[in-house]
């Protein structure tokens, strides 16, 4: 068993003369890497970049912290002069979201409590909503974990909406056993009149709360399953509300009101109570104009209806708002006939270009075609900037800066976009929405294709138009000449095997260790496999075991192909990545791109369609007029049931 190169290097190939022939004489044997048309940098230095990416359903705040516990072990087995660094954290930025949305939370009960305090004008009255508020909260989390669902932006965003719902219960509980005590009820007496006089209509603004949320339940795609989470856990907290407001708060209230002349007054009490009153009668000579007005307040209501629909058209239409997450992604673009050196020489001057910008904490990039790299001729730039605070611009800010930075390395195309935190791609893209041809012939696909490409780019509401097609790609084509090879007696597979075992790193042994396993891999120098003339210097072996000229039998020519072919299913595909043009909406780019497939008139067999982020756009907004009418429709039978009128529901939704 040999383990190293050096005990490669003395082997007998053959004699000559009476005279061994060493594998050292004939050729260089050296300990290398699998694949040397990889490359990676973590800033200025080579570096091997390890990505660790998560399990469907496992929690990313923890498998990073598990990571980062297991990084000292990591060290401890690796030589001296590796060092072993993270270049980005995707839940630091997830870690400060939670954290915003838990102070929002925070905030928004505080703000609450004081408002519930300025419009009763009790302290006593104040405790009640105060302590029902955490306590709605936490009876959510009880569910919530029941429903296996964890805190996450979505959950924490829904508890933050309720707080409004929550309290309002309470108000209205406390407001009508109040009315009751100031009328000369004792508080207890006033707690079950009051309670008793409504529980119903807390129990119909729930339930009505609750049906507006049923749509959202059934809406598809991956919208539907966000917002699942969402709609749930915000219909938990309003039930969890109405069970206390029915209970704990009326109990409450019958042992923490007083009536109105023995609970003393502050002076900000009294100013608070001077101004509600001033509303109240404000708001009694507005209703006595509108019940004076009536047919006027109708065309007001009937005018307010057709703007907001109106409105509903003509806004420009969106999907998620960008976000700057502190990480910026990269897809790098050399010409299709450029050397591995060459794209290493390019791909750093990028780097050295993006380290430059005093907003960029650090960058990693990496060339070649692997998983990720579609071909040899594109590389990657993972660009990790400063926290917010230590910096001025954002995200897209700096990618603007960079693009015309970028521009200025010749020979290389660099398309920059924010990584999000909501990614609906399944594949990446150059930039950030991606637009499909397909066609079953991938000629017309070719000649149709950059056509679109080419109108798209004339477009003003779309900019960076990228394509996926490489067609420009160079390829050596060999005839061979059978009769000649014939007579010669050389069989094609005697060619082939000569090419592979010069081209094509024929694996000729295997070096087995204890933890790993090494390939002996047979290839040409490298300097030989850049020139098409080593052909002329290859021999073939016949059946006779001479060796005759390849070029002899065989005679080559360069000719241009596609250095990879995408498909959509099963069938060829190209793929126009765009970003939206400063100011312009999504759904207005959307409709741009249709008016434009429609005026150059794509054939039939071409088939469009967005895809991504673009295509659940559209799909998102052809279900919204379906689920806002299943909303109102919902609401609708849900109040008419409850109140045994036609009537009284659609006074409630108007």
């Amino acid at each position: 068993q040999l383990y190293k190169a050096e005990s490669f290097r003395p082997l007998i190939l053959a004699y000559r003369n009476g005279s061994p022939i060493r594998l050292r004489e004939v050729g260089d044997v050296v300990d290398g890497v699998e694949n040397a048309q990889l490359a990676g940098w973590a800033g200025r230095k080579r570096a091997i970049i390890l990505n660790v990416q998560r399990q469907p359903g496992a929690n990313v705040i923890q498998v990073a912290d598990r990571v980062k516990a297991l990084l000292p072990q990591l060290k401890a087995t690796l030589p001296q002069g590796l060092a072993v660094s993270i270049l980005s954290d995707r839940t630091e930025t997830v870690r400060a979201s939670v954290d915003d949305v838990q102070f929002t939370l925070i905030l928004t009960i505080i703000l609450v409590v004081a408002v519930i305090y300025l419009f009763l004008r009790s302290l006593r009255a104040t405790i009640i909503p105060g302590v029902a508020v955490p306590l709605s909260l936490i009876g959510t989390f009880g569910v919530m974990y029941l429903c296996g669902y964890s805190l996450n932006n979505l959950s924490l965003m829904a508890l933050t909406i309720s707080t409004g719902f929550v309290v309002d219960d309470a108000i209205v509980m406390i407001e009508n056993i109040s009315r009751f005590i100031e009328e000369g009820d004792k508080p207890f007496e006033a707690a079950l009149k009051g309670s008793k006089q409504i529980g119903f209509t807390i129990v119909s603004l729930t339930v009505s709360l609750v049906a507006v949320l049923i749509p959202l339940l059934f809406m598809g795609g991956l919208i539907g399953r966000l917002f699942r989470e969402f709609a749930v856990t915000l219909a938990i907290a309003i039930g969890v509300s109405a069970i206390l407001s029915l209970t704990l708060t009326a109990m409450m209230c019958a042992h923490l009101l007083k009536p109105h002349g023995e609970e003393k007054q502050t002076r900000l009490e009294r100013a608070s109570e001077h101004a509600f009153e001033w509303m109240i009668r404000k708001y009694g000579v507005g209703v006595d104009w509108v019940l004076r007005h009536q047919f006027l307040t109708l065309l007001v209501t009937i005018g307010t209806v057709v703007l907001t629909a109106f409105l509903a058209i003509v806004i420009p239409k969106g999907f998620f708002p960008l976000q700057d997450t502190g990480l910026i992604v990269g897809v790098t673009e050399a010409g299709p006939d450029v050397s591995f050196p060459r794209m290493m020489g390019l791909q750093q001057q990028l780097a050295e270009v993006a380290l430059q910008d005093p907003d960029i904490a650090s960058i990693a990039s990496f060339i070649g075609a692997d998983g990720t790299n579609p071909t040899a001729n594109s590389g990657r730039l993972s660009i990790t900037l400063k926290p917010r605070k230590d910096r001025d611009a954002s995200a897209q800010q700096i990618i603007d800066r960079l693009r015309g930075k970028f521009h200025d390395v010749e020979g290389i195309q660099a398309f920059l976009q924010p990584v999000q935190d909501l990614q609906v791609e399944s594949r990446q893209s150059r930039t950030q929405f991606q637009y499909a041809l397909e066609d079953a012939d991938p000629e017309e696909l070719a000649e149709w294709a950059p056509k679109m490409a080419e109108k798209m780019r004339s477009l003003p509401e779309v900019r960076d138009v990228a394509s996926d097609l490489q067609t420009s790609g160079l390829q050596l084509k060999l005839n061979i000449d059978r009769d000649t090879a014939a007579r010669m007696g050389v069989l094609p597979q005697a060619v082939d095997d000569a090419l592979y075992d010069a081209f094509g790193q024929r694996q000729v042994s295997t070096i087995f260790t204890q933890l790993n396993q090494y390939r002996v891999i047979l290839e040409l120098k490298p300097e030989f496999q850049q020139d098409p003339g080593t052909l002329d210097k290859l021999y073939v072996r016949t059946l006779s075991g001479d060796q005759v000229p390849l070029s002899s039998i065989a005679t080559g020519r360069i000719e241009s192909t596609s250095l990879a072919v995408n498909h959509q299913g099963q069938f060829p595909a190209v793929t126009l990545s765009f970003d939206t043009a400063p100011g312009v909406a999504l759904g207005e780019a959307v409709d741009a791109i249709r008016a434009a497939e429609a005026e150059i008139g794509l054939p039939p067999s071409v088939r469009p369609a967005f895809a991504g982020t673009a295509q659940a756009f559209g799909e998102s907004l052809a279900s919204e007029p379906i689920l806002i009418l299943a909303a109102l429709l919902t609401v609708y039978i849900v109040l008419g049931v409850l109140y045994e009128s036609y009537i009284h529901p659609v006074t409630i939704l108007s």
